[in-house]
C-alpha cells in the first residue's frame, strides 16, 4: 500500500506588529504611511489591518532598487 502526502506550507498575513518586526521600524511609522497612502499594499479585515508577506517582500525590492 502506497500512502502519498502532500505538504502544503501556507504563510498566513501579518498584522502590523509582526510587519513591524520583520522591515524593524515602529508600528506607528506602519500607521503613518498608512495615512500617506505609502508603504506595503495592505487590507483591512473588519477593523483590523493585514498584509501579505510576498506583496511586502516585492515592495521591499522595489523600494531597494529604486
Amino acid at each position: 500500500m502506497t500512502v502519498r502526502v502532500r505538504v502544503v506550507a501556507i504563510e498566513g498575513l501579518w498584522g502590523p506588529e509582526e510587519l513591524a518586526a520583520f522591515l524593524g521600524i515602529p508600528e506607528k511609522t506602519l500607521r503613518d504611511w498608512r495615512l500617506k497612502n505609502y508603504g506595503p499594499p495592505f487590507s483591512k479585515l473588519g477593523k483590523h489591518v493585514r498584509y501579505d508577506p510576498a506583496a511586502v517582500r516585492a515592495w521591499v525590492a522595489d523600494a531597494s532598487a529604486a
